[in-house]
């Protein structure tokens, strides 16, 4: 990863296309688009290799997160569980929605712990988002026996492990939405953009609606469809769909490359006792974006971290000083510092989020390092990198 790497002619005769036709927009003007319909075949795409039945493209995953989250139904007052480690998105999607999140331990899968959502859940509980963090996936068949008894929503964020598999089905396919990033720095990329999928007819058509000021698309004249919701804009440019429609018609070679990569580095690594791999419930599932590895404490994981970027193996990244990613470096969140004041703001059972205190998820984030997988390496550029990081840990 990223599918940036890779960019060649297939993305350049993609978005050709669109600009030889004139029409940026993902809706109407069917006779000037001359049949290139970007964004459809992009869902249409994504939807067969998943193996669900509904698929909509949108501008980030972000935007996915707000989507899914309203053609559940969650909302006001709702409270959503939802792990430690992710991307910012998870919490501000919720937040937006007007909905309360909160948060339950991870364990050493890097995603939500199965036990620790049993414990966080409350009569207010109404969904639970499972993130698929670094290319891998959670214990999601768990997490979903789980949100079945109880008859919870599950929303699953796959933004950061689009192509990975839990015995076989897709992640992003287990819960009532699935969500997905095509960012700059994903797996596959648009530019920017995202997808929700379901197989739920009645959610996707909301989710559709809802993602274009509640427009419902039904007959071809842009000016006589209908408004049946209060939606948003979180369309997606025909030009970001052109480049995603190449980026996925590679996702086979790139999960290749990088499991060929990830594997080499991993047996490498294999002989040092000192290192523990990150549990996956699937190995032949991984995506392998990342290879994440942990070590005895905090204080050797630190080291190794900056060893590792001295001996010139760049891309490791150390998760528990990260302000995108851990709820430790959140500070924005803890003192709630927002633009306006959020419905979260006025429940007086919302979390005070500068007390939250998840000791097995600082332990397991303090030991991690993930390190990223890139596309590009040569033959050669990755037996130097493995020496690199065989110099690192003889020495600790």
């Amino acid at each position: 990863m990223p599918g940036f790497e890779i960019f060649g002619e297939e993305e350049r005769r993609q978005i050709q296309d669109v600009l030889d036709t004139g029409v940026l927009f993902r809706y109407g003007f069917d006779a000037a688009r001359q049949g290139h319909w970007k964004a459809r075949t992009f869902e249409q795409e994504l939807a067969a290799r998943l193996g669900i039945a509904h698929c909509h493209l949108c501008n980030s995953g972000t935007a996915a997160l707000s989507i899914a989250l309203a053609a559940c139904g969650i909302g006001a007052g709702d409270e959503v569980i939802l792990p430690p480690f992710t991307f910012v998105a998870d919490f501000e999607a919720v937040l937006t929605a007007g909905a309360v999140p909160v948060f339950a331990e991870i364990d050493e899968t890097l995603c939500l712990d199965p036990e620790a959502l049993e414990t966080a859940l409350t009569p207010r509980t109404k969904a639970v988002i499972a993130v698929h963090m670094c290319g891998a996936m959670a214990a999601i068949d768990r997490i979903k026996a789980i949100c079945d008894r109880k008859g919870l929503v599950l929303i699953e964020d796959t933004c950061q492990s689009v192509g990975a598999t839990l015995r076989g089905k897709a992640l992003g396919t287990f819960g009532h939405m699935g969500c997905f990033s095509f960012d700059p720095v994903k797996t596959i990329t648009c530019g920017e953009g995202g997808a929700v999928v379901t197989d739920d007819a009645e959610r996707y058509a909301t989710a559709h609606a809802y993602a274009d000021h509640g427009h419902d698309h039904i007959g071809n004249d842009r000016g006589a469809e209908d408004h049946p919701m209060i939606g948003y804009n979180y369309r997606i440019s025909e030009l970001n769909a052109a480049v995603g429609v190449a980026q996925l018609r590679k996702l086979d070679a790139i999960l290749a490359t990088q499991r060929n990569h990830k594997q080499a580095l991993k047996a490498a690594m294999a002989e040092y006792g000192q290192i523990q791999f990150r549990h996956l419930p699937d190995p032949d599932g991984d995506s392998a974006t990342f290879l994440s590895f942990m070590l005895p404490d905090e204080a050797t994981a630190r080291r190794t971290a900056q060893a590792l970027g001295a001996a010139g193996a760049d891309g490791c990244f150390y998760w528990y000083d990260n302000n995108w990613h851990y709820l430790r470096q959140w500070h924005h969140l803890k003192q709630m510092q927002t633009a306006a004041k959020l419905p979260a703001q006025l429940y007086d059972y919302c979390p005070n989020y500068s007390r939250i205190s998840l000791p097995r998820s600082d332990a397991i984030m303090g030991r991690t390092i993930s390190m990223q997988i890139k596309l590009a390496w040569s033959a050669e550029q990755l037996q130097t990198r493995i020496a690199a990081v065989r110099q690192v840990l003889d020495a600790l």
